[in-house]
């Protein structure tokens, strides 16, 4: 795809955590994308107001940009688009996908499908520039309400070409099977900037 490409080296889409309120963030992000491992950093902040999001949004587009990883906001297009960001990713209760496009036009429109085949097609159908499909594995982040699993990730590679996100639960023991089985990039946020063993750089390190 002509916007994004992955490499066996960069095949991590981070996730935000989901409280940022210091400017350690700052200096973990620049550390974790001096790894050269990230190819998507999405700010996710579901609690924080939009100005905030703003002011923080406007730190983070430029070191994404001075090392080259694909900015996405989660759920806003219209914030997306105000931050200059490279795209925004939507899910199944945010915008539609054909008014996010109206407003974002060429940018990156990525697409939550959970565990669902009818959601994949779906978003196909819809040009999604990404689908994002899972959860894989058992959440810190997030409470699961959607269980995926390694036969509907080789459904979605079988139907088509765009990228396909894996989420949910990914860490260091469990990260390898589905990039064996095909996933072109791994969502990550718990197993970074929750590890009580491992600082956020080192995280991103173990993973090869």
């Amino acid at each position: 795809m002509k916007k994004f490409k992955n490499s066996k080296r960069k095949f991590i889409y981070l996730i935000s955590p989901n409280i940022i309120n210091n400017h350690s963030f700052f200096i973990n992000l620049e550390e974790i994308f001096k790894t050269k491992k990230i190819s998507f950093f999405q700010l996710r902040l579901k609690k924080t107001s939009k100005k905030k999001i703003l002011a923080i949004g406007k730190k983070v587009q430029k070191i994404c940009s001075n090392y080259k990883v694909k900015f996405i906001i989660n759920d806003d297009p219209l914030l997306a688009k105000k931050i200059d960001a490279d795209g925004c990713h939507i899910g199944q209760k945010d915008i539609c996908i054909q008014k996010a496009r109206k407003i974002l036009h060429q940018k990156i429109i990525g697409v939550t499908c959970h565990n669902s085949k009818r959601l994949i097609k779906k978003a196909i159908k819809n040009k999604a520039d990404y689908i994002a499909i899972g959860a894989f594995f058992p959440s810190a982040t997030k409470k699961i309400k959607f269980k995926a699993n390694l036969g509907l990730l080789k459904y979605a590679k079988k139907i088509t070409k765009i990228p396909i996100i894996s989420i949910g639960g990914i860490n260091l023991k469990n990260y390898k099977k589905l990039l064996l089985n095909k996933s072109n990039f791994l969502a990550i946020s718990g197993y970074v900037w929750k590890n009580k063993s491992y600082k956020p750089r080192e995280a991103i390190e173990k993973l090869i």
